[in-house]
Formats: structure tokens, sequence, C-alpha cells
């Protein structure tokens, strides 16, 4: 199997550390603006702040930042570690945790590797789709990583069921699609806090815009709630991955709804939800089915990797920085894909390669 980080450290109801890294009493910024939040159980899977930088060396047609949550985690870091820390908080040794997504998805490596790093088995129900090159390193990934996969018929409609009818008959830790549940979107909001928290102290200047992929919209809901809750006048923009009818603008603000409803009912306190306005979908980098490439994509992906050492998945994260790479203004592309495992195993085998060859010389 596949190396992975050490045992993450957990926080408990009442710990006042809980949250981790950054700020006082080591409280995350989602903590210390909610306290009662503390009460809630995290998994300590990534490490925050994670860096923003000035991507200089790439050909925008406005000023473009990157926030590198591919560096959030010691392996498999991305915008799915910050809702697992939620999601998986309760999780103990032995346990099984329970979860569904596309044959290449990189929702269910991370959440088996995050299950195997607190002792548990990760169980997860994957459907067939288009694949391109990345997907299928990631799928692969995933059972070296130990994840039990149950594999459905084409179409995601197949997975779901077979999802619902599995967790009805199992005692297992329930992670849903993308991680996208009010408890998940936890993450983002918090993600969203500390980026305006790095505004503050001038690390970057306040992003007219933020790209993320919009899949299941739990990323994009969080962060447009999370802003809204700052203050920070930044436009949420999704650039679609998958079908319209579940990648809208009107389901990420359902989503964001969703979420402020949930924080209120546990802290008592109302927030505001996200002005419409301030969510964007952008839906020609789609490729036309999910997993299927885009070619501006393609050619985002290759200028990431040229310009700044970046592999991004041809499935999400390079479709969002081609979405960046045309929109004026100052714009955050949020580096949601880690793609270090990928350059070391390429390395890796680059070096067999070489090896092998100087051995029949």
């Amino acid at each position: 199997m596949a190396g992975h980080a050490a045992a993450p450290l957990r926080t408990h109801p009442g710990d006042p550390g809980a949250g981790g890294a950054g700020g006082a009493g080591g409280a995350i910024p989602l903590v210390r603006r909610f306290p009662a939040l503390a009460d809630l159980p995290r998994a300590r899977l990534g490490r925050f702040p994670t860096p923003v930088e000035r991507a200089e060396a790439l050909s925008a047609r406005g000023e473009l930042w990157l926030k590198r949550d591919d560096l959030n985690a010691p392996a498999y870091g991305g915008n799915k570690i910050r809702a697992l820390e939620f999601l998986l908080g309760s999780v103990r040794a032995g346990d099984e945790v329970l979860t569904l997504g596309g044959e290449g998805s990189t929702h269910v490596l991370t959440t088996a590797a995050a299950a195997r790093a607190l002792g548990a088995l990760a169980t997860a129900v994957r459907w067939r789709h288009e694949m391109n090159p990345v997907a299928r390193r990631v799928a692969e990934r995933a059972r070296e990583e130990g994840a039990r996969i149950l594999l459905t018929a084409p179409g995601a409609v197949s997975g779901v069921v077979a999802g619902a009818l599995l967790r009805r008959a199992r005692h297992a830790w329930w992670v849903p699609l993308g991680g996208t549940s009010p408890l998940g979107m936890l993450g983002h909001v918090n993600a969203a806090l500390e980026l305006a928290e790095q505004v503050a102290r001038g690390e970057l200047p306040a992003p007219d815009r933020v790209v993320v992929p919009l899949g299941t919209g739990g990323t994009a809901a969080g962060l447009a709630l999370g802003f809204a809750v700052a203050g920070l006048d930044t436009i949420v923009v999704g650039a679609r991955v998958a079908p319209r009818v579940v990648c809208n603008r009107r389901r990420v603000l359902a989503l964001a709804g969703r979420g402020a409803r949930f924080v209120k009912r546990i802290t008592g306190e109302a927030i505001p939800s996200p002005a419409p306005w301030r969510v964007q979908v952008l839906h020609d980098v789609y490729g036309g089915a999910y997993g299927r490439p885009h070619p501006d994509a393609l050619a985002a992906a290759e200028l990431a990797s040229t310009a700044l050492g970046l592999s991004l998945d041809d499935t999400y994260a390079a479709k969002a920085l081609a979405a960046a790479l045309r929109l004026p203004g100052r714009v955050l592309f949020w580096v949601t894909f880690d793609g270090r495992w990928l350059r070391e195993s390429k390395e890796r085998g680059n070096r067999d390669s070489e090896l092998g060859t100087r051995g029949r010389e």
C-alpha cells in the first residue's frame, strides 16, 4: 500500500485547542468567530493556514493569485481535507467509513487516505464515467490506499442508489458525495475566514473573484457563506465540471442557506447568506461530460506545470484554472488538487526506467 501521514491529532468537544493552528489558543478562524462550534469534534488532518502567492509567471487577463490548498496536508491535500476534518471528527480506529463518487473521484481517494490515517476502513461506491489519464491514476491510488471499492453501472444514479442501500445496511460513518453537507461545508466557511485574515494581514489584496471547480457545490457554497460572514466583497466563481442540473447557482445558494441555518442552530446566531450575485457559474469549460478534458483546461494544466510546477487534474482543477485565466480584475485561483504524489510517482518511474536501461547495458 502507498505510504501515508502519521495519525492525525484530534479535537473533542470542549477542547480549548479545538480548531488547530493559527490565532489565539490555536483555534481556527471559524472557532474564533463562533466559539460554540468548538464543541464539534474535528479530526485535524490538515495544516492551516495554507499559503497564498502571486502567480506572475502565468499569462492571465487579470492579476492572478493562488491559494495553495494543495499543500494543506502531508499527503493528498486539497479542498476535500477541509470537509473531512469535520465529517470524520468522531471516527475511531476500527470503524468503517462509507462514501461514494465517480470512478476517478479525488474525494474517494482523499477519504480513503484520511480514514486509513485514523485507523478506519473506507468503503466506496463508485460508478463508471468518462476517464482521463489523471482520473485513472486517482482510481488506482484509492485502491492502493486500502479503499474497498464497489463499482456500479455507468452513471451517478446507479451509484447514489447503491450507496443509499448500503448506508441502510451497514453500521458505518457516512460521508456524502463530495463531502457536501452543512457539517462538511464548515471547512470552507473556515477557509473563507482564513483568507479574510490573510487579506487583513497584508499577505494579499482582497480578490475580486475566487475561482473553484464546481461539482457537488460544497466548496463554492462554504466559501460564499464564509465571505458573507467575513464581510469580504468577493465573488465566488464556480467552473462547472458536471451536468448543469446538479451544477448551478441555485444549488450553491441553497447549500449556503443550509449552512447558515446549521450554524444558527448550534450557535444561536443568525448569519447572513451570500447575495445571489456573489455566486457565478461558468459553463463553458465543462467539456460535455464529467471527466472529459476540455482543450482550454489541457492548455491551462500544461501552463501550470511548466510555469509553476503544479500538477492539476483534468476533471476539476485544470478547468477552474482555465476559467480563472479568462477573468479580469484581481482573481484568486483556489488550488483544490494535490498533484505532488503524481509528480513523485512519475519521477520514481523515470528513475526505475533509467536503472533498468543501465542494467541492460
